[in-house]
């Protein structure tokens, strides 16, 4: 009776957490703070989940599928909000990196002594034989 109770709790906490998170997600600006009210949902709530389960089950099989599928939310979970974030990058601003690189700077391979062309592209690095 009393770990019925306490994972009712847990999972009355875990359905509190994604509502709060889809209020963050409806009501904030733009999409790169959104995804900063998504991290609680994916993260914070599975593990209420995840011990509620260990609470009402013990040790057992689910118990432990549970705890593996928590692993592998919270491993990913950085890596699929960087990706996020560099892909709303790349839309916005066409490059990921805080500043590309301009025109007029060298770039790693040295200088180069030719400007660009009349179309603004850069010109091949081989450079032909004059006689």
């Amino acid at each position: 009776m009393t770990g019925q109770v306490v994972a009712d709790a847990l999972l009355a906490v875990a359905v509190l957490i994604v509502a709060a998170s889809a209020l963050g997600v409806l009501f904030m600006p733009g999409a790169v703070a959104k995804l900063h009210f998504v991290t609680p949902a994916a993260v914070v709530a599975p593990l209420f989940v995840a011990v509620a389960t260990g609470v009402q089950e013990g040790l057992d099989e689910n118990t432990g599928e549970t705890f593996l599928a928590l692993f592998f939310m919270v491993v990913a979970s950085p890596f699929l909000a960087h990706a996020t974030i560099r892909a709303l990058r790349v839309r916005e601003r066409g490059d990921w990196r805080l500043r590309p690189a301009r025109r007029d700077e060298p770039d790693e391979s040295g200088p180069d002594e030719s400007g660009p062309d009349e179309s603004g592209r850069a010109p091949d690095k081989v450079k032909e034989k004059t006689w």
